[in-house]
């Protein structure tokens, strides 16, 4: 398993912008972000493997924007017009993925590294 640790996340108003980084312990694959509001499921928000190819979950395309630097070990999560349906504990996840050429998963239970979360709050 990799190391993940996470940076970001706060509270902010509606319309504002906060951004969310990721660090690996080591290069890997795949990772990503999961969130979780209270009393929903765990959904996939972003994911971009190590050559930086991205996946955004329909819910947040052109308000948030993954990316991973050139060593592959950090992930981050620029999150722009925020809205309160925002508001949850986001996670960082990760795993070797890519067999057979096929993009990285987006089903959690895929997963085999996870961060601890980080809270995003978003306000009306």
């Amino acid at each position: 398993q990799v190391r993940l640790v996470e940076s970001g996340g706060g509270s902010v108003q509606s319309g504002g912008s906060l951004s969310l980084t990721c660090t690996a312990s080591e290069s890997i694959y795949c990772i990503s972000w999961f969130r979780q509001a209270p009393g929903k499921e765990r959904e996939a928000v972003a994911v971009v493997d190590s050559s930086g190819t991205a996946w955004h979950a329909n819910f947040v395309k052109g308000r948030f924007l993954a990316s991973r630097n050139k060593t592959e070990s950090r992930m981050s999560l620029q999150m722009n017009s925020l809205e309160p349906e925002d508001t949850a504990m986001y996670y960082c996840a990760a795993y070797p993925g890519g067999y057979g050429g096929y993009f990285c998963s987006t089903d959690g239970s895929d997963y085999n590294s996870w961060g601890q979360g980080t809270r995003v709050t978003v306000s009306s």
